[in-house]
């Protein structure tokens, strides 16, 4: 499946089309990898920012301003590293086959649901479900 099918700027997975077929896998393979290399650009220049920014600021109340402000920075990284790694383990979905079919229950994801959560591995019905289970289990 290493073989990438040619699409137009404007084509959007249609309905109309086989499900997963070559050029809806070629449409999300695309969405996640330009995903992913923004993420990792802004990576990169949040890292060049926070190089450029270490200095020593003798005001405490500046100083701890600016460790709150390191301390978020550093927590929005890592949730985008989990993220990363949810976009490769779909891009590795779209190369075995099984991306855009709920792990639950085999059934398709809908391409809305896929092209608004490319990362998606369950479908709504059943991602719903998955919430009110945990909601009846957080409360307890």
């Amino acid at each position: 499946m290493n073989k990438h099918v040619e699409l137009s700027a404007d084509y959007f997975p249609s309905e109309d089309e086989p499900f997963m077929c070559e050029r809806h896998r070629e449409y999300f393979r695309r969405k996640l990898l330009d995903w992913k290399e923004s993420i990792l650009n802004e990576s990169r220049e949040t890292v060049r920012e926070m190089q450029e920014d270490a200095r020593n600021i003798p005001d405490l109340a500046d100083r701890a301003s600016e460790e709150t402000d390191r301390a978020l920075e550093l927590r929005t990284r890592d949730r985008q590293r989990k993220l990363i790694g949810k976009i490769d383990a779909a891009l590795r979905r779209i190369e075995d086959g099984s991306y855009g079919y709920c792990e639950d229950t085999g059934v398709p994801i809908s391409l809305r649901r896929l092209d608004a959560r490319p990362i998606a591995t369950l479908s709504l019905e059943a991602q719903e479900r998955h919430e009110r289970r945990e909601k009846v289990y957080r409360d307890d």
